[in-house]
């Protein structure tokens, strides 16, 4: 007689039961970062918001798709799931060790696992940028490391909390490595805190339906997330292979240079590859990123968000969430050990931003080639910059900023203003900043002319005025401060990141984007302009209204309309208008003056200072 097997049904999931755990993770994770939010210390995390918080399954599944978030997969690694207890909280912060999830060392990284009938059944994790974490410069930072020693102080997967009982001999290793040990001790417990309560919250759906109703769900969520994007999304590129390339500028070590990142895409009936193979080797500076761990898995939902471009609406693209649903319908390629996005142990990271986030440019440069232009223009929506030093008591502070710019024209819109790739996250409140820090600040509003020209005009950057009361050091870690965000299908870059200290005064000095230790003396004023996002389609193309509307409101100046839009702007206040006639004129004898070949892809003129004077790579020619 054979033996035989039974299979457990397949269990239908009930459309309202399903509704009901959607609606829960998604609340779960936004308690859980309102917790966080209400009961950390740091200006960083408590009021810029640089954290993101998610929940995982037992297969170690991103569930949830409001934001990207790191990765369980180094904690299941160092810890099997069955030695695992109520109340643990696993601590890691260590780049190399954390396959993939974590680009640099101050970001920190706590797991909470679930449970329901005395097994995990799920994870709840936070990480977020922290103010510091050791390492040869405040703010853990310095860009100028050649190691990842530099940096910081580097933690494997640990047990931090052992069934409710914190470590507080690694507690007190952590803080004692910080110059902020009292903030990063706060915001560690807040985190900490915060991920059990969801934990519990998580149980609790466990207990009400049943584990195995609640794990369909999962399922069902996840499969929903790959067919909506297979039959929405995927079916909206051709089949076929298409190539393109962006660059990161400068290292911080060696002179500025085109560090390429290429990626070759090629679309099947049922997934995309996408080919790192052409990336440049890994920097001696802080740029690179370890992203070839766990087959990609951070990076396929990093990047994941650019495809929603390709939705039917605006209203439906915000609908798509981006989970573990997406990471079958993506393979990556990586080239060998090396090169920026595979760098060998111990090089340096925390200026990862500079690759990872062109990366997303890149794949909307390469979907664009692929769709006749309807993608945004290209966007650099995150640098930091900050002052440290001592107050007039005395006192020791460091302030330091993520600062957005302007998202790219879209074929249907203008690009937004001063926006940020992290939801939620914003500047530092004014109010906030001239009561607890030596310094005033005189103006924050919008860079004008920084937006890309183009039919639909790239998103401005902030214009930002700081004057010092006490002597500082400034700090920046900032790309795009010589190469543009590019513009599409003839819309023209946008404006660079700059930095100018004293401006008009006697001491004024442009900074470079990677800055650890500049002297700023009191009085000095430091001016801080983002990027603006690139342009879509031909700026000459541009209704006249818009411009003038523009010009009205302060973010295009009457030159710029002239140079950038050809269009004559008359009268003054209330009365703008555009003079039709002169305008028409202008604008035909600036089409005349055009060179007879016009690349896909605008660089600005950034690009030709580092590319030995070529005005375009042979990647931007359809």
């Amino acid at each position: 007689m054979t033996a035989q097997t039974t299979q457990p049904p397949v269990l239908t999931v009930d459309p309202v039961v399903l509704e009901i755990v959607e609606g829960t993770l998604a609340s779960v994770e936004m308690e859980v970062e309102t917790a966080i939010a209400r009961t950390s210390r740091s200006p960083m995390i408590r009021d810029a918001h640089d954290f993101r918080a998610g929940i995982h399954d037992r297969g170690l599944r991103k569930l949830t798709g409001r934001s990207y978030s790191a990765l369980v997969h180094p904690v299941a690694r160092d810890f099997p799931l069955e030695t695992m207890r109520p109340g643990d909280v696993f601590f890691h912060n260590d780049v190399y060790e954390s396959e993939g999830g974590i680009g640099h060392l101050p970001d920190l990284c706590v797991t909470v696992p679930v449970f329901h009938a005395g097994e995990v059944v799920a994870f709840v994790q936070a990480f977020g940028h922290h103010d510091d974490i050791g390492g040869c410069c405040p703010g853990s930072m310095p860009s100028g490391a050649t190691t990842v020693y530099e940096e910081g102080l580097m933690v494997p997967p640990i047990r931090l909390w052992d069934q409710g009982v914190p470590n507080q001999a690694a507690l007190r290793i952590m803080t004692r490595n910080s110059r902020m040990p009292d903030s990063l001790a706060a915001d560690l417990d807040a985190e900490c805190s915060a991920c059990l309560m969801g934990s519990q919250r998580l149980a609790e759906l466990f207990e009400r339906y049943g584990r195995r109703t609640v794990e369909a769900c999962f399922d069902a969520i996840l499969d929903k997330t790959t067919q909506t994007y297979r039959r929405e999304i995927l079916s909206k590129i051709p089949d076929g292979e298409y190539v393109w390339e962006d660059y990161a500028e400068h290292d911080g070590v060696d002179e500025p240079r085109l560090h390429t990142q290429r990626i070759t895409l090629t679309k099947t009936p049922d997934k995309i590859i996408i080919d790192f193979t052409g990336t440049s080797p890994q920097a001696k500076g802080p740029i690179n990123h370890c992203g070839d761990y766990a087959d990609g898995n951070f990076l396929k939902k990093w990047l994941a968000p650019i495809l929603r471009n390709l939705a039917d609406t605006p209203e439906r693209m915000a609908e798509l969430d981006v989970n573990e649903g997406v990471v079958p319908l993506i393979e990556m390629k990586f080239p060998e050990k090396g090169t920026l996005l595979t760098p060998v142990f111990p090089a340096p990271t925390n200026a990862r931003t500079f690759v990872i986030l062109r990366l997303l440019g890149v794949l909307a440069g390469v979907l664009a080639k692929a769709v006749d232009g309807r993608m945004p223009a290209d966007q650099e929506t995150i640098r930091y910059t900050g002052v440290y030093g001592e107050d007039a008591e005395g006192r020791s502070y460091l302030m330091r900023e993520v600062l957005g710019g302007g998202s790219g024209g879209r074929y249907y819109a203008d690009g937004e203003d001063t926006i940020h790739v992290v939801p939620d996250s914003r500047n530092l409140p004014t109010e906030f900043t001239e009561s607890r820090f030596p310094f005033r600040v005189e103006r924050l509003g919008l860079a004008a002319d920084s937006g890309g020209p183009g039919e639909f005009r790239g998103g401005l950057g902030y214009e930002k005025h700081i004057r010092m009361l006490q002597d500082a050091s400034f700090m920046s870690i900032a790309d795009r401060s010589i190469l543009s965000c590019w513009g599409v299908k003839g819309g023209k870059a946008g404006r660079p990141f700059q930095v100018v200290i004293d401006p008009g005064g006697p001491n004024e000095r442009v900074m470079d984007g990677l800055v650890d230790d500049e002297p700023v003396r009191a009085g000095e004023v430091i001016r801080i302009r983002t990027t603006g996002g690139g342009g879509w389609g031909d700026p000459l193309d541009r209704r006249t209204e818009s411009v003038v509307r523009d010009v009205r409101w302060g973010k295009v100046s009457t030159l710029g309309a002239y140079e950038d839009y050809g269009v004559v702007v008359a009268g003054e206040g209330d009365d703008l208008r555009a003079d039709e006639a002169a305008t028409a004129e202008l604008r035909a004898r600036l089409r005349a003056e055009r060179p007879d070949v016009q690349p896909f892809f605008d660089r600005g003129p950034g690009y030709a200072s580092l590319s030995g004077g070529r005005p375009y790579a042979d990647v931007d020619l359809l």
